[in-house]
């Protein structure tokens, strides 16, 4: 009797131990969790034209790269994103930014459009609209916005120039947004920051840029 209740002992022991081993080979099988950083990055989304894709720039020498590498030593836990593209028109950026807001849910959004709007002389009233559309859409997904200013060379009209500028200024106080009211202020003053276009900053002054807009997208990085 005793015999066999041993040998019963010795099977349910071993049926245990071949449990636990199936047990911790299935664990360790299992691919090791994500570090918490990664689960917690948030992203800043930046919606420009040429000024921000680094038009005639080097992949990594435009303000929005340089503010990313910035970013990335200052703000751990963030991201940047640039779908600035060159040519683009403040319509462009309204019909692009749902689906950039759907597929990166960014916690920021940086607005750099308007100026092809200008030089093309396209009504105001239809640029404000544009801007407008982006900037609700973008509260409306939870993000906090920085509006990035333009404005026009004088030849187009004072009516004109001084509308441009101050259709920013107003998106901004109406939607309580971050704001730059010309983004390019720094630089503007000197022919020699510009490339032989003399619409695109050269690589010698992204850096201004980039520390010009940062007192202003700083305080959203939380």
């Amino acid at each position: 009797m005793q015999a066999g209740y041993a040998v019963v002992r010795r099977r349910a022991q071993w049926w245990l131990a071949l449990v636990v081993m199936t047990f911790m080979q299935a664990l360790l099988a299992q691919p090791a969790p994500r570090a918490a950083t990664a689960a917690t990055t948030k992203t800043v989304l930046v919606m420009g034209d040429s000024l921000s894709a680094g038009y005639g720039l080097g992949p990594n020498e435009g303000w929005v790269p340089l503010t990313a590498a910035r970013i990335a030593r200052e703000k751990p836990g963030w991201k940047v994103v640039n779908a600035s593209i060159s040519g683009e028109t403040s319509a462009g950026g309204a019909s692009r930014i749902g689906a950039q807001l759907q597929r990166l849910k960014p916690a920021v959004v940086v607005i750099e459009l308007g100026a092809n709007d200008g030089l093309r002389g396209l009504p105001l009233d239809q640029t404000r609209a544009n801007l407008e559309k982006m900037i609700t859409a973008s509260q409306a997904a939870g993000a906090r916005v920085l509006l990035l200013g333009m404005q026009m060379p004088p030849n187009l009209g004072r009516t004109y120039t001084e509308g441009f500028a101050s259709l920013y200024s107003a998106l901004a106080r109406q939607y309580h947004t971050a704001f730059v009211p010309f983004f390019l202020q720094p630089i503007a003053g000197d022919r020699a920051n510009f490339q032989a276009d003399n619409l695109h900053p050269t690589t010698e002054v992204q850096p201004q840029i980039r520390d010009f807009v940062w007192p202003a997208l700083a305080p959203l990085l939380k």
